[in-house]
């Protein structure tokens, strides 16, 4: 059971290990975010305030977009996910840089929308990479290091 801990614990740290960002200037930048979304665990604890307009980001980093339950997705995001949209670092990044061109490009489609608005210029990989250590898979890098500890 030990030597599953430490596998399990070793994915998840190279999947946040292959974020190219900086989560420290992630976080910084996450200021531009928060007037539209927030960082809130699965059991309720609150990593970020932020607003409602847009979906709780926690747990974006592998996501089929348009899935967060109790969210209300434009119709072309939700499109966009059901033909297979997973965010990962690279569709994030251009998503967030321009959602509408982004969801065109997906959707092969010229009449494409995003309820974002808001154009991210630049930041993108350094907010994802701060993400990614405030999602699932970071907290259970956590869990698994008390577990490894209160075991030995």
């Amino acid at each position: 059971m030990k030597h599953l801990l430490t596998i399990a614990a070793f994915g998840l740290f190279a999947t946040a290990a292959f974020a190219e960002g900086d989560a420290a200037k992630g976080e910084k930048a996450f200021r531009k975010c928060k007037s539209c979304h927030m960082i809130v665990a699965d059991n309720g604890d609150v990593i970020k305030k932020g607003g409602k307009i847009g979906p709780n980001l926690w747990g974006v980093a592998g996501r089929t977009a348009g899935t967060v339950e109790g969210y209300k997705y434009g119709r072309d995001l939700i499109a966009a996910g059901a033909a297979g949209l997973v965010w990962d670092e690279e569709t994030f990044v251009a998503y967030t840089a321009d959602p509408r061109k982004f969801l065109k490009e997906q959707l092969n489609s010229t009449k494409a929308k995003s309820k974002m608005s808001f154009k991210l210029k630049k930041g993108g990989q350094d907010i994802y990479a701060y993400l990614l250590t405030n999602g699932p898979a970071a907290a259970a890098d956590d869990a698994a290091i008390d577990a490894g500890a209160t075991s030995n």
